[in-house]
C-alpha cells in the first residue's frame, strides 16, 4: 500500500537531504509553485551561511526526487517546488485507495481517553448553551476516535442535594395546583412532568438523553453525584491534607494550584472540590490513560485546581485536560432570537433542532473556534440555499454522489493520460492537506478547522466542476477518482462534526 499521506511522505524525503524537519505549505499564487519551504532558511543561520546559498544546494539535490517537476530558490531562500502529474496522479490513487480511512490513525501513541460533555443537572431540558458543550466535545471525541483512541463518552450528573430537592418540589407543587416555591423551577416543561407519576429527575434525564441522541451525542456511561460522593473518604485519604481553622485543606498550590482548597468544612461537610478528587480517583481507576473535561467560559479557575488534584492522585497533570468553550448568541434579523415556547429567557435543544435541523445545529455550533462566542444567524442556519455553508457542502457530496451514480460501473483510474488542468490539481492539492488539518484540529482540540477545510474542499470542487465535464470526457477516468476522492473527503469531514453527507439532495 502506498504511503498513506503522500504530502507527509514528501516533507520526509525532503527533510532526508535537508538534514532537518520540513514542513510544506501551499503558496497563495500556484505561480509559485505547489508547496514552499522555509528550511534553508532555518539552517542558514546554524550553518552562519546566506539563506539563499543553502536554498541553492538543497534545490540542486531535491531536484533528483521523483515527484519533483521543478524546484527554484525565491525572496531571501524560500524553495518554491512544482510537482509532475504523475506524482499528483499517485497522490489522488492513495486517497481512492484509503476511502474513508484517509487521514485516520495519527496517534503515535493511542489511548483510552473519556471525554466527559455536556453534563448539565436534570432540572430541565438541554439549552442550546449546552448543546454547543455537547457539539464540541462529541466533536473531539470522534476526532480522538478517527486518530485511533480509543473514547468513551460520559454524562455526570446531580442526582441528589439542596438543587435536586428543589427541582422535585417544584413539581410536586404543580401536582398539587400550587405555585413553585419562591426560588423554584417554572416553565411548561415542570408542569408536563406534573402530569406524570414517578420520580421527575429520572424522567427529566432520560427527556435530556433522547433530546442528545437526537442531535447524534451517544453516551456510554451516565455517573451519578451520589454515587461518587460515597468514595470521598477513600479519595481523601490518599491526597495530602492539613487542617486550619476547622477545615480539611488539601495542598493543592504545590502541585501547580494558585492556592490550597478546602476539602472538608468546618462543619463536618464535603465540599465539591471533595467530590472533584473522589470524580477523579474514580475515571482512573477505571483504567483511563487521560480523561476530558468539557466545560463552560465560567469554569476556566477549574483547570489547575484539577490538574493538581490528578497529580496529586498519582497521575501525570497533563493526563486531565479540561476544554473551555464560549456562549451561543441567536440572531433572527440581526435581533436577538426568541425561540422557546415553554420559557421565555432559554432557547432548549429541541426547539433549535425543530426549526433549523440537527445537521445545521452542529454546523453552527462547530464552525467557530471554542475559544469564541458564537452568533447564530436563525434564518441563514435554516436556510436550504447555497448560502448555508452546511448546505453548501452538502450538495457538493450530493453533486459528486450523483455523477458517480450516473457513471455506474465505469472505472475511475487516478493517473491522467494528459496534463492535468489547474482546476484538477487545486482539488488534488486541496484533498492532500486533510491528514495534516485532521492531525492539527485533534492536537489542538479544535474540531472547527473540520468545517472550515470541508467548505474550501466544495469550493474547489465546484469550481472544477463547472469549468470540467466529467463523465463522457476524454479524462473520464481520473475525473471520476478526482470525485470519488472528493466524496469520501467530504463525507469524513461532515461525520467527523456529525452531520450526514446525503447522496440526493
Amino acid at each position: 500500500m502506498a504511503e498513506p499521506d503522500p504530502v507527509l511522505s514528501l516533507e520526509r524525503a525532503l527533510g532526508e537531504l535537508a538534514g532537518a524537519a520540513v514542513t510544506l505549505e501551499r503558496p497563495s499564487d500556484a505561480k509559485h509553485g505547489d508547496y514552499a519551504t522555509n528550511v534553508a532558511l532555518r539552517l542558514a543561520g546554524a550553518q552562519q551561511r546566506p539563506p539563499r546559498e543553502v536554498a541553492a544546494e538543497l534545490a540542486e539535490r531535491a531536484a533528483s526526487l521523483d515527484g519533483i517537476a521543478g524546484i527554484e530558490v525565491a525572496g531571501p531562500g524560500f524553495l518554491n517546488i512544482t510537482l509532475d502529474d504523475t506524482w499528483l496522479g499517485r497522490a489522488l490513487a492513495t486517497v481512492v485507495e484509503e476511502g474513508r480511512r484517509f487521514g485516520a490513525g495519527s496517534a503515535e501513541s493511542p489511548e483510552r481517553i473519556q471525554v466527559e460533555l455536556v453534563s448539565a443537572n436534570p432540572t430541565g431540558p438541554i439549552t442550546v448553551a449546552s448543546a454547543r458543550n455537547g457539539a464540541y466535545g462529541d466533536a473531539v471525541a470522534r476526532l480522538l476516535e478517527f486518530a485511533g483512541h480509543a473514547v468513551e463518552r460520559e454524562y455526570y450528573y446531580n442526582d441528589a442535594g439542596a438543587q435536586m430537592d428543589l427541582f422535585r418540589a417544584s413539581v410536586d407543587a404543580v401536582r398539587r395546583g400550587e405555585e413553585p416555591p419562591e426560588d423554584g423551577y417554572r416553565g411548561a416543561y415542570v408542569a408536563e412532568l406534573a402530569r406524570e407519576e414517578g420520580d421527575s429527575v429520572a424522567r427529566m434525564l432520560r427527556q435530556i438523553e433522547t433530546a442528545l441522541e437526537r442531535f447524534r451525542i451517544h453516551f456510554d456511561s451516565f455517573e451519578r453525584q451520589s454515587v461518587v460522593e460515597a468514595e470521598i473518604p477513600e479519595a481523601l485519604a490518599a491526597l495530602e491534607t492539613y487542617e486550619q481553622d476547622g477545615a480539611l485543606w488539601a495542598r493543592t498550590s504545590v502541585h501547580g494550584d494558585d492556592k490550597d482548597r478546602v476539602v472538608v468544612r468546618s462543619d463536618g461537610t464535603s465540599t465539591y472540590f471533595a467530590a472533584d478528587a473522589a470524580y477523579i480517583r474514580r475515571k482512573f481507576a477505571r483504567g483511563f490513560d487521560r480523561i476530558v473535561y468539557v466545560l463552560g467560559a465560567d469554569h476556566h479557575g477549574y483547570v489547575g485546581r484539577l490538574q493538581a488534584l490528578t497529580e496529586m492522585l498519582g497521575h501525570p497533570r497533563d493526563s486531565l485536560e479540561v476544554l473551555i468553550y464560549q456562549l451561543v448568541h441567536l440572531t433572527r434579523g440581526g435581533a436577538a432570537a426568541k425561540m422557546s415556547k415553554r420559557r421565555g429567557d432559554v432557547v432548549f435543544l429541541d426547539e433549535f433542532v425543530d426549526e433549523i435541523g440537527v445537521d445545521a445545529a452542529r454546523w453552527y455550533l462547530l464552525s467557530r473556534g471554542h475559544d469564541q462566542t458564537i452568533e447564530v444567524d436563525v434564518d441563514l442556519a435554516a436556510e436550504r440555499s447555497q448560502k448555508n455553508p452546511v448546505y453548501y457542502v452538502q450538495y457538493a457530496h450530493a453533486r459528486i454522489a450523483g455523477v458517480l451514480r450516473n457513471a455506474g460501473d465505469r472505472s475511475p483510474e487516478a493517473q491522467p493520460s494528459a496534463a492535468l488542468a489547474v482546476e484538477e490539481r487545486d482539488v488534488v492539492k486541496r484533498l492532500l492537506e486533510f491528514p495534516e488539518v485532521v492531525r492539527e484540529a485533534t492536537t489542538r482540540r479544535a474540531p472547527h478547522a473540520v468545517p472550515n477545510y470541508a467548505i474550501r474542499v466544495a469550493d474547489d470542487f465546484h469550481r472544477f466542476y463547472h469549468h470540467h465535464r466529467v463523465l463522457d470526457s476524454e479524462e473520464e477516468s481520473f475525473r471520476l477518482a478526482l470525485c470519488a476522492a472528493t466524496r469520501d473527503v467530504v463525507a469524513t469531514c461532515l461525520d467527523l462534526i456529525g452531520v450526514e453527507a446525503p447522496d440526493r439532495m
